[in-house]
């Protein structure tokens, strides 16, 4: 319980902890300190630095599956949502109650009790899909234990590779045919860097680039981006790529250098197309990639259309399907996933999103067509109960936590 005469501010755990309290000093800079309380109204790319070292997030705006707040989840890094946001409360030491979902001004005694481990059965699973954003997120997966022996891919999005590498595509992409492709190969190392955390029967899935305006802009200093009305909407995902003359440089760079540097090994990295529709648009990207016919290319379903599109995904020579429930739900419900004023309507085990998701695995039994999809950790039960699949995505935080719950008491009593 909180000391005599210290205050407490209730919120909403937009991300939560196996630990029941997390307590830091507040940074209210935006940069990278480590093992501080990040404290900001929003949550975007150009805080990525000092998101992946804080201890814990406080922001005054969002919801449970934004991108930044996913970064969270694959670290196990709480983020709680406070109504009453008053940034200059926010100084000195605080503790984050993930337990009662509140910051407490001024820390609080430690308590010895853990959260409650997200329910979830890694022991159906036939495959398991780890969504990263960096090398240290695979080493961390392979040195659980004891090892999950599903784990035989690795997924992660353009975006964060370039967070973590310090890159700005747009800028780079409109600079110049050698600058594009200097981007592709800095792309390329990172992944390689990522190729070499795998352990055999492993591979590495790339999503390609899906910057929204709003989110390019945050980190885009050289050109300007053009200002949507929605951006979730708008120019992103596939439809971006098919209109930005350069990428298809930077691509073949990246392709090449894989190659170059990892020889056979470069077969173990798939890319997959972001916010696409249709067997039509994945054609044309294709074509606008300049990827021969059997080169392999997957795709991440995550609107409605694209769910309803799966048997013609094949057709059109996808290797792999991957859906993205977080922003799929937000479409079928038309509930934006990051507005916290309608988070009581965004329900990851609605009945309209469940029946989506059934379609869509039936219609790839009956194509062969592999596919994995998204869930949280407190939902792999109700999902494996609903949804005829064995074969899932999942953050890494969470999966750890899983397998630790999996594994019995005594190895959750370690640090987290």
């Amino acid at each position: 319980m909180p000391r005599p005469g210290l205050r407490e501010i209730p919120g909403s755990l937009l991300v939560g902890s196996p630990r029941a309290s997390v307590r830091g000093l507040c940074n209210r800079t935006g940069k990278p300190i480590e093992g501080t309380v990040l404290v900001a109204e929003t949550l975007g790319p150009d805080l990525y630095d000092a998101i992946v070292v804080s201890a814990a997030v406080i922001c005054a705006r969002g919801g449970r599956t934004g991108h930044m707040q996913s970064l969270c989840r694959s670290r196990g890094i709480p983020v709680l949502r406070v109504d009453a946001f008053e940034p200059d409360a926010f100084v000195g030491e605080v503790t984050i109650r993930v337990d009662r979902e509140s910051v407490v001004l001024g820390g609080v005694d430690a308590e010895p009790q853990r959260a409650r481990l997200p329910g979830g059965s890694l022991d159906t699973l036939e495959s398991i899909c780890v969504v990263i954003s960096d090398a240290a997120d695979i080493r961390s997966t392979n040195d659980l234990a004891p090892l999950v022996e599903q784990v035989n891919c690795f997924f992660v999005r353009e975006e964060f590779v370039c967070f973590s590498a310090g890159l700005s595509p747009v800028d780079a992409l409109r600079a110049g045919d050698r600058e594009a492709e200097r981007y592709g190969e800095a792309i390329a190392a990172e992944l390689c860097t990522m190729v070499k955390e795998l352990v055999p029967g492993q591979r590495l899935v790339m999503r390609l680039l899906d910057l929204r305006s709003d989110d390019a802009a945050r980190i885009t200093t050289g050109v300007a981006v053009a200002e949507e009305p929605n951006p979730e909407l708008g120019l992103h995902g596939a439809r971006w790529l098919l209109a930005e003359g350069r990428y298809p440089r930077a691509f073949r760079a990246l392709r090449a250098y894989l190659q170059d540097r990892l020889g056979w090994d470069a077969e173990r990295v798939g890319f997959a197309v972001p916010f696409i529709n249709d067997e039509d648009e994945f054609l044309r990207l294709r074509r606008h990639l300049g990827l021969p016919g059997d080169t392999p290319l997957g795709v991440f379903l995550e609107t409605p259309a694209a769910v309803h599109s799966t048997a013609g995904f094949f057709g059109a020579g996808a290797n792999e399907l991957f859906i993205g429930t977080k922003d799929l739900i937000q479409f079928y419900l038309a509930a934006d996933r990051g507005n916290h004023l309608v988070a009581s309507s965004y329900e990851t085990r609605h009945p309209a999103v469940l029946a989506a998701l059934r379609g869509a695995v039936e219609s790839c039994r009956e194509t062969g067509l592999p596919l994995h999809v998204f869930v949280l950790g407190a939902d792999v039960d109700h999902y494996l109960r609903q949804v005829p699949t064995r074969t899932l995505m999942m953050c890494t935080a969470e999966l750890a936590q899983l397998a630790h719950r999996r594994a019995g008491p005594a190895s959750t009593g370690s640090g987290s």
